[in-house]
């Protein structure tokens, strides 16, 4: 009698949000080993995913043919639901250029500086209460408040309105969780209201910041409109929030994992900025953004058509073997990275990766030195809702690595 092996279940890319963030790796290599250019569809229409480093590599640095203007999720209609002129993540060059060079004249070495002992006390602060609680949510207690600090800082925002920004993320990212960013609104638009008083307010009393610096730039000549710093602050709430909590819950969950790469950066803490690249690698928090083709273009003999929504798959490039060797999977925190795609690449690099790098080497510097035998329990964590940002909601934490 003949038996007939049953057919290997189709490979299909599903958006995640919530707990199916939990491990969304083994789809991500089924993709780019059987379907790295890859067709999906759902009730909102037929979109595309590419998997490959290679392959999210050169449409990340092609602006021209995977654009941002129509947004960076999946829904087709993203533009008309934001209800605020395009933010720059959501602009393609020259505009977006120009835009670019005018806000990085903010995130200057001297300016980083600057900031550093303000972050240092925060995170001491939040770091010696943990260790004297001995245990704790560490995302509540300093993954989360940290970027907002730091976003609040380089806005100009004084601290006791930076519990907003935590709100105004939360409640925008949900609403892309199901690419309907028009049910944010109420957020987007206390948003607005809020940087467009700031807007007039630093008209006439200027700070060191970077709204003030957008004001008061004369490019060519001419101001800078007050749609496109809203665009701006937008960006920075939105994006410069979740990201680093993704990124440092993921490494307290690879650290706790691999106990032997947290002993290497206890013994010599000069590793930690190299461990921060493959944390960002491995993390890669910003799982996969869309792009929209502007016209037909063929990658590994399939062509996807002008007009369609295209899912540059971060995470799942950071993790390809075919540029990172067999072990691309496995964290090691020596390990030399040319480069990867945790921060995007080309021209929509992240203006903020400087201050990211920032708080994160000084959240782990304190951590690991004043809690060398920490875990998390990665286990127990929630993780926040959201088809594009993969992080942790939630993490039990020990100072003395035993629950």
């Amino acid at each position: 009698m003949s038996t007939t092996q049953a057919e290997p279940p189709p490979i299909v890319f599903e958006p995640r949000s919530g707990e199916s963030w939990r491990d969304p790796f083994p789809m991500y290599k089924a993709l780019r080993d059987h379907d790295p250019v890859h067709m999906f569809e759902n009730d909102r229409g037929e979109f595309w995913a590419l998997s490959r480093f290679s392959h999210v590599l050169a449409a990340a640095i092609d602006a021209k043919t995977f654009s941002s203007a129509k947004g960076l999720t999946i829904a087709y209609n993203e533009m008309e639901q934001l209800d605020i002129e395009s933010p720059i993540v959501m602009m393609d060059p020259p505009d977006h250029t120009a835009i670019r060079k005018l806000a990085i004249k903010r995130f200057t070495p001297r300016q980083l500086n600057a900031i550093e002992p303000l972050l240092r006390a925060f995170v001491i602060e939040r770091v010696e209460r943990l260790r004297e609680m001995g245990e704790g949510d560490v995302v509540q207690e300093l993954f989360k408040p940290l970027p907002s600090l730091v976003v609040g800082h380089f806005l100009g925002v004084p601290e006791a309105d930076r519990s907003l920004f935590d709100r105004w993320t939360d409640a925008t990212v949900a609403a892309s969780a199901d690419g309907n960013i028009g049910s944010g609104g109420d957020a987007v638009g206390e948003l607005v209201r809020y940087f467009s008083e700031m807007i007039e307010r630093v008209r006439k009393n200027p700070g060191d910041d970077v709204i003030s610096a957008l004001v008061h730039a004369r490019p060519g000549g001419n101001e800078v409109s007050a749609a496109w710093i809203l665009g701006f602050a937008f960006t920075m709430v939105t994006g410069g929030n979740d990201t680093t909590t993704g990124l440092l819950s993921g490494a307290a969950e690879l650290l706790t994992k691999n106990p032997g790469q947290k002993k290497l950066l206890a013994e010599d803490p000069g590793r930690i900025p190299n461990a921060i690249e493959e944390f960002l690698r491995l993390t890669s928090p910003a799982q996969g953004l869309a792009r929209t083709t502007t016209r037909d273009v063929t990658i590994d003999g399939k062509t996807i058509p002008s007009g369609r929504k295209v899912m540059l798959l971060y995470a799942s490039a950071n993790r390809d073997e075919r540029e990172f060797g067999p072990d691309a999977s496995e964290c090691d925190i020596t390990r030399k990275i040319r480069r990867h795609l945790a921060l995007s690449y080309g021209p929509h690099f992240c203006i903020g990766a400087a201050a990211v790098r920032l708080q994160s080497r000084i959240a782990l510097e304190e951590l690991i030195g004043r809690c060398p035998d920490f875990t998390v329990d990665f286990a127990k964590g929630t993780f926040a809702s959201g088809s594009y940002v993969r992080r942790y909601a939630s993490m039990p934490f020990c100072a003395t690595g035993a629950f």
